[in-house]
Formats: structure tokens, sequence, C-alpha cells
């Protein structure tokens, strides 16, 4: 008996988000003997548990699906809806009878850590129902921290941004080299410096800013933060540092709360923002010198313009592979990446148990984390140079890019 597919999206968006789900639906339009309707959730999890949700084949079949392709954010929307721990709750049956009364025999979430988190959930409620639908993580996150995986989609088109714009912010800041000044840049990055330790890819050449990169991984002393800028203006006198959003001090508390309280999301994160404001105020109370501060914010999760060729192709191949996987009976699953080296680059797909992945970080390995934990080590950049090649051509009209939306 056919059954049908229902694929999501969860959490914060990256460029690349729907390229996997458009590997998902081509991948299972591929296969009309098992495989009935393809089906998105609008709003993820939440939206399908108030029957919010779409067929996929009418965008393949009118073109749409092209578009969704190269389109940023999450075609489907997104949400950060946290299922109860207790596989009791009342949540889980009326899920399940959805789910029946759709006829899915295969459910997709693609995401990062909580949304792992979902689909270890789903299928270990499964298991205990005996219920045959297959569950299956794609990984999604502009972060880079999931365990189990050489790297996640997402990371290599935002590494990508990081370098691109470092490189833009650092020329910028050479205009005027009569004075000393120094320019702070904030990078997503709470717990994991991935994107950050990408700022130094930036770099044309030995000693070029960003001269000082900083990451959670190692605890941030703010004095010795001061005595580093000093140093190193007396030879470069526009300054370029680089830091993560998660900078802290290793005792638990995160540089941006030495300025303000900050808030929490329903998974209990913190909610980080003004960690480089705050060390552009501490800098000009210090030194007494011109210092600016920018948050890269959004802009690292959403920028089309700076698509790695690499990281897309193999965003819509974990899609792919997904969907292979479970046809094959695999359930319970993330879709991991394993490297067989990095020169020239090579890549192969698996899959590894989500319950070993929820839940779980992955951070910068110290090794790769030098100079007293103010900047990487070449190996780092072995490791994500390869992520970020490759042009896209994005479609166009009149001048700005062609994006697909939900109408």
């Amino acid at each position: 008996m056919k059954k049908n597919i229902i694929v999501g999206q969860s959490g914060g968006p990256t460029a690349v988000i729907n390229g996997s789900l458009y590997g998902v639906v081509t991948e299972g339009l591929r296969h009309p003997d098992e495989i009935a309707h393809v089906y998105g959730m609008v709003n993820g999890i939440e939206g399908f548990l108030a029957d919010r949700f779409m067929d996929m084949e009418a965008l393949a079949e009118n073109g749409e699906l092209e578009f969704v392709r190269t389109t940023p954010g999450a075609y489907l929307g997104s949400c950060r809806y946290k299922l109860p721990e207790d596989l009791k709750d009342p949540v889980y049956p009326r899920l399940f009878q959805k789910l029946e009364e759709k006829e899915i025999g295969y459910f997709f979430y693609i995401g990062g850590n909580d949304s792992m988190d979902t689909v270890s959930k789903l299928s270990r409620y499964a298991a205990g129902i005996g219920s045959d639908i297959r569950f299956i993580g794609v990984p999604k996150t502009i972060d880079n921290d999931l365990v189990h995986t050489d790297h996640t989609p997402g990371y290599g088109s935002a590494a990508k941004y990081v370098a691109s714009v470092v490189r833009e912010i650092t020329a910028d800041a050479s205009v005027y080299d009569n004075k000393p000044s120094v320019t702070i840049v904030e990078i997503m990055g709470r717990h994991a410096g991935w994107l950050t330790a990408a700022s130094v890819l930036a770099r044309k050449f030995e000693g070029d800013n960003p001269v000082l990169v900083y990451l959670p991984e190692v605890a941030f002393d703010q004095d010795a933060f001061i005595e580093k800028v000093k140093e190193n203006l007396k030879t470069t006198s526009n300054l370029v540092v680089c830091i993560s959003e998660g900078i802290n001090d290793g005792k638990g508390t995160f540089i941006c709360e030495y300025a303000s309280e900050v808030d929490t999301d329903n998974f209990g994160h913190k909610m980080l923002t003004g960690s480089g404001k705050y060390l552009e105020n501490l800098v000009k109370e210090k030194l007494g010198i011109k210092v600016r501060s920018i948050e890269l914010n959004v802009c690292q999760r959403c920028s089309s313009a700076h698509l790695s060729g690499v990281d897309l192709t193999e965003a819509i191949n974990a899609g792919i592979y997904g969907v292979q996987a479970a046809l094959a009976g695999e359930t319970g699953k993330m879709i991991t990446f394993l490297r067989g080296r990095s020169l020239p680059y090579e890549l192969s797909y698996g899959t590894a148990d989500v319950n070993e992945i929820c839940n779980e970080e992955k951070p910068v390995p110290t090794e790769w984390i030098t100079r007293d934990g103010s900047d990487l080590s070449p190996d780092f950049i072995e490791y994500a140079r390869p992520l970020i090649q490759g042009h896209v051509e994005l479609p166009t009209k009149d001048g700005v890019p062609v994006f697909a939306y939900r109408k």
C-alpha cells in the first residue's frame, strides 16, 4: 500500500534550508510506486497540529519548486514548538491520529538540535505504540554544532557570508589611517563559535584583519582583551575584532549580561544580543579611541547573495538521502555528512541515531583555538575553506533575486 510523505521545517532558517526541502520533495516524487503524495507542514509540527499543511506536488508541476531551491528562509514557515518530555502527554495520540488520517508513512523534519529532539520523541513514541511511520531528521543550522556529522547544511553559506562581509568591513575600516580605531564585529554563536571562526577566512595575508577572534569555547577575560587591543594597535592602526555573541567569562555569565538581563526562548535558551556594544563601550572607556561595533544579526542566515555552491548541493543531497534512507526502512535517524578528505574535498552521506544527537552540542576543538583564545589554527582553515566554495547563480527579475513564497 502506498503511503504519503510529510515534511516540515523548524527553528531558525538558513540560506539553504529550502534546498533540503527541495531534495525531500523531488526525491519523494521520484517514487510514485511507493509514495502517493508529498505534503508540507506549514509552520512545522505546531502548524500540523492546527491542520495547516499543503500538497507539494503542485509546486513541481507549476515550476515554483525550482525557485524554492534557492530561496532563503523557511518556505513552509518555521516554529519553535517543544513537544512534552512525557510521552504520555495527550498531544502524542492526537498528533499520531492526524498522521494516520493523512496516511503518512514517512515524516521528515528539517532543523537543528531542537528539531532533532522532536524527531527523537516522535520516533520513540511510534516504537512504543507499534507505529510503522518512519521519522528522519534532516540537519540544518548555521551554528554547525550538531554532533556525529562533519558539518551541517547552512553553515557553509553563513561562513561564506561572514568571511565576505568581514573582508568588506576590513576594507572600509582601512580608509582612514591617521588615528587608531577599533571595529568590533558581533557574529552569531551562543555556545559554539564555528561561525565566528569563519571570519579568519577573510584574511588576505598573515597578520591581516580580523587580528583578534574570540569564541565562546574559551573564557573571555576583559582585562586581557583590552591589553591585546592596545598591543595590536601598535602594528594595526585600524583593528578589526570578531566576537561570538555568546562569549562568556567561563563562570556561566555571558559578556552581554554585564550590561543587561537577557530573555529566554521556549527551549530555555538565552536570547543573546549586545556583546559587541558592551565591548565597544569598554574600549571607549578604557582606551578613549574611536571604536564602533557591528552586529551582523539575521543577515548571516538569510543572505542568498553569498550562497555557497557546495553548501546548496549538500543541503539538497541531505534531503534526497533522507528519503532514500526512510524508504530503505530507517527511522529515528538524522542524516550525517562524512568527510573523506579536505584536499581535494570528498564527502559521503550516512545516518546516525537521533537520540545520540539531540540536546548535544559540538564545540570548535580547543586545539584549533590559538593565541590564548584570540585566533584559529590552520587546521580550522583547512576544515572550513572547502565548505564556502562555489557560486550560485540566482534567478533574477528587474535586478533583484526571484524568491518563492506561499501565496
